[in-house]
């Protein structure tokens, strides 16, 4: 319930500086715009934000790769993924990126993203993986930064 009041507060705060923020994901309701599975665990999320527009939400990393190389999102557009370690979303431009062969994703991309390197060693899920560049996870468009 904690982060969910955190979630909450980070979408609002983001609304009154003209961002588009996060949105909350249900795992009970919401799907995988790519692939169409249910998000059953935020730890591999990832989202789209848009001004004046629905979310578009992702249940694997691997999903949302292959959605930003084929789509394009439009240029105002910010993505977020879930730190697998905490389950707080960061802007996914900023994470780093980790592929770890032996631990299960939904779809198995075998990707996993953290805010940054310290969160990354703190998780023990991310030992022995292999960091990823945006390019590599994304193509060299990278995924969407808000025009940043």
């Amino acid at each position: 319930m904690r982060w969910l009041a955190i979630a909450v507060g980070t979408a609002l705060s983001a609304c009154a500086s003209g961002e588009a923020g996060p949105a909350v994901i249900d795992t009970r309701n919401d799907t995988c715009s790519f692939c169409r599975m249910a998000i059953s665990d935020v730890r591999f999320a990832a989202q789209i934000v848009a001004p004046h527009e629905e979310p578009v939400f992702f249940d694997d990393i691997g999903c949302f790769a292959s959605y930003v190389k084929a789509q394009h999102p439009r240029e105002e557009a910010i993505a977020y993924v879930a730190d697998h370690r905490t389950r707080q979303f960061v802007r996914a431009a900023r994470a780093t990126y980790t592929k770890v062969s032996g631990h299960e994703t939904p779809m198995a991309s075998r990707l996993i993203a953290h805010a940054d390197a310290a969160s990354r060693d703190a998780d023990p899920d991310a030992r022995g993986g292999a960091p990823q560049t945006l390019a590599e996870v994304f193509g060299p468009a990278g995924p969407p930064a808000g025009g940043k």
